[in-house]
């Protein structure tokens, strides 16, 4: 019986709790300020719409993984044909020591990877530019472990540098789309 009383006042001072946040003004805020943003016209980035870029071949299984995280960003695999193609080169991943301990043998280890990228309207070249990322990991003794932290390092490192190559390329093609229709 004591359980089922400590439980309900538990509930009891939440909901004042909760009572007393929206008599504050804490969400009255939010929801002035998403009114706010809509009435201006404010628009996400990635807001759903499908950008019909097709990504060309990334040597590498690195750059099949990237070209996969750019695929998913713009909204599937696209066909030769669409609008915008983006051509992108990968370079090989390089790895650098950032702890030694007493021993000298490396504890902490970066990866980083440079991607030098080509956005093409057509024929027409309209966005290039180099974008790279970096990833931190512990490297241990054990090899699989080794291994798998490497891995990670690397995917992580690739999601990154997705997203600088998407929001770059996105943002280019909207503002190239923006400048034809004038």
């Amino acid at each position: 019986m004591r359980f089922i009383k400590s439980v309900g006042n538990i509930n009891i001072k939440s909901n004042r709790k909760t009572v007393r946040i929206i008599k504050n003004g804490e969400y009255m805020k939010k929801i002035l300020m998403l009114l706010l943003l809509a009435g201006c016209g404010f628009r996400p980035m990635f807001s759903g719409a499908d950008t019909n870029i097709y990504v060309d071949k990334i040597d590498g299984i690195n750059g099949i993984e990237l070209r996969n995280a750019l695929n998913a960003k713009f909204g599937g695999a696209h066909t030769m044909d669409a609008p915008y193609k983006l051509v992108v080169h990968l370079d090989t991943p390089v790895e650098t020591y950032k702890g030694l301990d007493t021993t000298g043998t490396a504890t902490w280890r970066a990866i980083k990877l440079n991607a030098h990228y080509d956005l093409y309207a057509g024929d027409k070249q309209i966005a290039s530019g180099r974008e790279s990322a970096s990833e931190s990991y512990t490297f241990v003794r054990y090899l699989v472990a080794a291994n798998a932290a490497y891995n990670n390092a690397v995917q992580n490192a690739i999601s990154v540098l997705a997203d600088k190559i998407g929001a770059r390329t996105i943002a280019e093609t909207s503002k190239y789309t923006d400048a034809n229709k004038q």
